[in-house]
């Protein structure tokens, strides 16, 4: 029979298994409770405008998908925002080095947040600023909290997870004032999907509302004319802060760990 801690010291033994295993697991939620708390923290004002893109690693250069990310991220580069992504191959790396040819270069233009993966080893060459998560959820936290967009264009399971996650989200308003711009018919399909399946059960499942969370778009040149008009109501926002000094080529890897939560 395990004994209890000694509530007078506050000493447990090792050998008492059930008491070691409540301090751990009360411990670990106590650490939870410090990360929601510090994840609550926000600058007063926003540095720069940051747009997430979301898609496959498995893209080659040359195809027509790689050569409109890697577009897309040029021409939002040039008006000034940063390209986010999962800092790994194909559409990520499309988007990245879209970044980097912009004409505007600056330090942290081209951001990759990436997961410790067996059969990734290194960031894409094109990341300027790299972040390294051990887990996928801190990694999936790591974009919500540094983002002020999110554009997914066509991807596997991953890109699925993502894109689910963020529209869950928006969806109970843990995020809010944030497009998430779907690029590509199977994004389409995808909410029809949903649409068909959780709006006629009974009770259904969703609401009609949700399912207009996402905004669908056929083009590249579409997704592009929303984020337009969107950064350009970020940029009259009052809680807008001035442009970053400038900066050359700069090659930063932080190593964020198990550390939940972490943005940069």
């Amino acid at each position: 029979m395990s004994r209890s801690p000694d509530v007078r010291s506050g000493n447990v033994s090792l050998a008492d298994e059930e008491a070691v295993k409540q301090i751990l697991v009360s411990t670990v939620f106590g650490l939870w409770d410090i990360v929601n708390n510090l994840t609550r923290l926000r600058p007063s004002k926003r540095e720069r405008y940051r747009v997430t893109i979301f898609g496959s690693a498995r893209a080659q250069p040359g195809t027509y998908v790689y050569d409109e990310v890697r577009r897309i991220a040029t021409v939002l580069a040039e008006i000034g925002c940063d390209i986010i992504t999962g800092g790994g191959p194909g559409l990520m790396q499309a988007a990245n080095e879209g970044a980097t040819a912009a004409d505007a270069f600056e330090r942290d233009r081209s951001v990759g947040i990436r997961v410790d993966l067996p059969f990734e080893q290194e960031v894409n060459p094109f990341v300027l600023q790299a972040f390294e998560h051990k887990t996928f959820f801190t990694r999936l936290h790591h974009f919500v909290l540094t983002s002020d967009a999110f554009v997914v264009a066509p991807g596997g399971i991953g890109t699925v997870l993502e894109l689910m996650m963020i529209w869950q989200l928006l969806q109970v308003q843990h995020v809010q004032e944030t497009p998430l711009i779907l690029v590509g018919k199977m994004w389409a399909d995808l909410v029809q999907w949903a649409s068909a399946h959780l709006l006629t059960c009974q009770p259904p499942l969703a609401s009609p509302g949700d399912m207009n969370i996402p905004h669908c778009v056929k083009t590249a040149d579409e997704a592009i004319s929303l984020l337009r008009e969107h950064h350009s109501r970020w940029l009259k926002s009052p809680d807008r802060h001035l442009p970053r000094e400038e900066g050359g080529r700069h090659d930063r890897r932080v190593n964020v760990g198990h550390d939940p939560g972490t943005g940069p």
